[in-house]
């Protein structure tokens, strides 16, 4: 597809050169439009950490290509995730982003990967560096070690090419905000045995909702990365990565609800001070180094380091219980530093062989994860206040001068072994197991984790499968720690999730279409459940549950319907709930898991230079409370957009609008009774794409 700037690198290295003449297989299609079938991507390497093609992979897996992305003029990862009706938001306050995976939350510690390294996601993602997103549906543990029951979200980033990548980008919204694009990357030396890949973003937003003295929310983001590809010699490749992200805004904790769901005053007020942000650092460096033992086994040793410092200063409003418009609610300022320290690595051995009679493809490995938390916090006095008054000034504190530093740490390496065993034409089996400790005082936890799955193709074009996985999540603690919390102190449980599957796959229309339906049964033992409260000396209180239990099925499409027409979408049902409880929530849902949920994305080509995209996003009512008595309406929102080729000799240049919320749908997205979030109102957004 030529159109994007973003989409050049599709045929970049992923991993090894092994990985690159597996995903070229995805190229190869030939249309006779003018675009290439870039809605469908035949692998997910996060999902198997092997070549497997997801025809092979007994597990639910979708990926959205940065095609989708660029079309999208997506700014966010919630912007992309939404193409994904497993996926449904949470709250994005305080500049930040939380997801639901199959109803059950994505811990921003384990929730995420980069490259198949576990990734703190603590922050909005510099999606501008992504070359595909891919939702792997399920406990993974197996792989990856701690890992929620919903599953996890990989990112895999553009990486370095042989071919001369020079895009540049720029695009506005109607509110004013801007973000500059721009991508280079090619080979360094004649050999081309040393490549590179650079991104650099620019980003200034400005928000439609205000804070209570009128001032407006702003945004201020800036990302530098850069990737470097050496081929050392016919058997050996090393990479090594860096990225930057500083990430400045005024902070917006979300709106308030009533007892019936509905937003209290105006949904465009903020009641967090307009002096209060949160300002992020993120750093991100390490290698990659791949070695072809023999022509059918090789073993990839990674390292990363991620550096991440936030200060928070906070005007920290509280919704008083009943509140009303005009009466007085209190604010608890202070200043906060956090720091995280998140230190991964691996060393995985794949090949392929023959024993008994079988083919295999197994992959033995082991993974590891240092981890160091570090805060520093000064309160200042608590005021009340009423709208229509004259905002409190920012008090006079800083985080400097706290002299009682607290800090967490723990570490963990997991062993793990998987086989893919092919019978024959018709039947494979795959399998597998991990060993896993975590090391922490107080909280050490040991276990070990099986994994199995039974894939049928009836025909070279499709799939059934059977699939039974675990997952763990040891506590950070011994002990709840959360001052701010009426059950500080309280000990807690690891988390343990199973899930059973049955899906099917099938490649359609000579190939082009990609059809995938999938039935789950997802059970959580452990969960904590944090309730707000209203009037009290504590902000929330914390229980952990006997047992969750999520079942449901999902159904997508993504490819080409013809030479004109390409589509992603997806549907699906949930039934979410706490079935044994001994608190209050037994029999009701979580928040923010509806029972159905949809999306579509769609593009057709009325010409060489001409297309068109239309999408729907459907989220039906979900709880805002988890005592189930506060309901959010479902709703419906309407995006189109379209883009249009110049003709010029030395150049592809394209001119991209969009409007999201065509119909400027009023809605309430992620979030609960005291955070949650607004839909946004219709946008317009007008995108300069050109690469030469």
């Amino acid at each position: 597809m030529r159109y994007s700037v973003l989409c050049l690198a599709i045929g970049s290295a992923i991993t090894t050169s092994s990985v690159l003449a597996k995903s070229s297989e995805i190229e190869v299609i030939e249309v006779k439009g003018t675009y290439f079938n870039d809605y469908k991507v035949d692998t997910a390497k996060g999902a198997m950490r092997t070549d497997a093609s997801l025809l092979e992979t007994a597990q639910s897996v979708f990926v959205i290509s940065d095609t989708v992305i660029d079309e999208q003029l997506a700014t966010t990862l919630g912007e992309v995730l939404n193409n994904d009706a497993s996926l449904t938001a949470g709250s994005k306050q305080r500049n930040r982003e939380t997801f639901n995976l199959r109803g059950f939350g994505l811990s921003s510690s384990n929730g995420y990967l980069r490259d198949g390294h576990q990734h703190w996601s603590h922050y909005q993602q510099p999606i501008e560096t992504l070359e595909q997103v891919e939702i792997i549906k399920g406990p993974s543990s197996i792989l990856y070690g701690q890992s929620g029951p919903g599953g996890l979200v990989n990112m895999v980033t553009k990486k370095p090419t042989a071919k001369t990548v020079m895009n540049f980008g720029l695009d506005v919204d109607h509110l004013g905000s801007t973000r500059a694009t721009a991508d280079f990357g090619g080979a360094i030396t004649s050999e081309e045995d040393l490549r590179y890949r650079a991104v650099l973003v620019k980003q200034d937003v400005t928000f439609d909702r205000e804070y209570v003295d009128g001032n407006e929310r702003t945004r201020d983001r800036f990302l530098g990365s850069l990737v470097l590809d050496y081929d050392i010699n016919d058997s050996s490749f090393v990479r090594v990565h860096y990225d930057r992200t500083n990430d400045k805004a005024g902070l917006d904790t979300g709106a308030w609800l009533d007892n019936k769901g509905q937003v209290i005053g105006s949904d465009k007020t903020i009641r967090d001070f307009s002096w209060a942000f949160t300002d992020i650092t993120v750093e991100n460096k390490g290698i990659d180094f791949t070695h072809a033992l023999s022509e059918n086994f090789q073993v990839t040793v990674g390292y990363n380091e991620q550096d991440f410092s936030r200060q928070r200063f906070e005007s920290a409003p509280r919704k008083p219980k009943d509140y009303q418009v005009g009466d007085s609610y209190g604010s608890r300022p202070y200043d906060r530093f956090d720091d995280w320290q998140f230190t991964t690595a691996f060393v995985d051995v794949t090949g392929e062989f023959e024993l008994g009679g079988f083919d295999h493809q197994v992959l033995i490995g082991a993974n590891s994860l240092d981890y160091y938390y570090g805060q520093l916090r000064v309160r200042a006095s608590a005021v009340d206040f009423v709208e229509g008054q004259t905002q409190p000034a920012r008090p006079d504190i800083s985080y400097a001068t706290d002299d009682s530093l607290y800090t967490s740490e723990f570490d963990y390496y997991g062993l793990y072994v998987q086989d893919l065993v092919t019978i024959n034409e018709q039947w494979q089996v795959s399998f597998g197991g991990r060993y896993d400790k975590q090391n922490k005082e107080n909280a050490d936890n040991e276990s070990f984790l099986p994994k199995g799955g039974v894939l049928y193709h009836p025909s070279e074009n499709g799939t059934v499968y059977f699939s039974y996985s675990e997952g763990f999540e040891p506590q950070r603690s011994e002990k709840l720690h959360n001052e701010e919390d009426k059950n500080h102190g309280m000990k807690l449980d690891a988390v343990t999730s199973q899930q059973y599957e049955v899906g099917t796959k099938w490649q359609l229309v000579d190939d082009r279409l990609l059809l995938t339906a999938a039935a789950f049964d997802i059970s959580k033992t452990g969960t904590l459940i944090s309730t707000a409260v209203e009037g009290q000396d504590y902000e929330t209180v914390t229980t952990q549950a006997g047992k969750q239990r999520h079942t449901g099925f999902e159904f997508s499409a993504q490819g080409a319907v013809n030479d004109r027409l390409f589509v992603m979408g997806s549907v699906m049902n949930l039934n979410a709930e706490y079935e044994r409880d001994e608190s209050l929530y037994q029999g009701k849902s979580p928040i923010d898991a509806p029972k159905w949920s949809a999306s579509l994305w769609s593009r057709y080509e009325f010409s060489d230079a001409f297309a068109v995209n239309a999408g729907a996003f459907y989220q039906g009512e979900r709880f805002a409370d988890y005592d189930n008595t506060i309901t959010k309406d479902a709703y419906t929102r309407v995006d189109v957009g379209a883009t249009y080729k110049l003709g010029l000799s030395h150049a592809d240049v394209n001119v991209r609008f969009n409007i999201e919320n065509l119909f400027d749908k009023n809605y309430l997205a992620g979030g609960g009774v005291n955070n949650v979030t607004i839909g946004e109102g219709t946008t317009f957004r007008l995108a300069l794409q050109a690469a030469f």
